[in-house]
């Protein structure tokens, strides 16, 4: 195994089974690399940034979250990333990130309320903690403006990527995988 460690880390309310996060983490795995798809508090009471954080800093602390580190999140996770990255001082060599936002509350009540915690002021501090920040949205999510998910990507990154028709890319959407992501193993 090389250094090379990948993280794949889930939305609201979501796990490591959901979503396109099996079908990438074999791709990881069929390439022999180190890949982590950790199952964060989710629900209402339970998931806030700071339950995420504590589960994430356990990586932090075992050196599994370096410059030879690889992100993807979804949804809410990659403002989550964001703030923890920033208020950790952590580098890491690549973001990807797919369909994320930042201080949107409107989905609904649940969503609004677990999401909360996760914004951050900071956004654009990412940019002094990696180099390689790629973004991936839709034309038409049905939960997150698409004016609100450009407005993210445009804070952190010129590498965007508009799937047209791609609703949340998520296997709601006919996202069980997601080939494009491969190219960033």
């Amino acid at each position: 195994m090389t250094n090379e460690k990948y993280f794949i880390i889930h939305g609201s309310f979501g796990s490591s089974s959901s979503n396109w996060i099996p079908f990438l983490k074999e791709e990881i795995k069929k390439r022999r690399l180190e890949v982590y798809t950790p199952d964060f508090p989710i629900g209402v009471g339970r998931q806030s940034y700071e339950s995420w954080s504590r589960l994430l800093k356990t990586y932090l602390d075992e050196g599994k979250l370096n410059g030879n580190t690889t992100i993807f999140a979804h949804s809410i996770a990659p403002v989550f990333v964001c703030k923890f990255l920033i208020e950790n001082q952590v580098k890491v060599k690549r973001l990807v990130f797919v369909c994320g936002f930042n201080n949107y509350l409107g989905i609904n009540e649940e969503y609004d309320s677990v999401n909360k915690s996760m914004f951050t002021d900071e956004l654009s501090g990412i940019k002094k903690y990696c180099d390689d920040i790629i973004c991936y949205y839709s034309d038409n999510d049905p939960y997150v403006p698409f004016e609100v998910e450009k407005d993210f990507a445009d804070a952190i990154t010129a590498k965007q990527h508009v799937i047209e028709n791609g609703g949340h890319l998520n296997s709601e959407s006919g996202y069980t995988e997601f080939e494009d992501l491969t190219n960033y193993i």
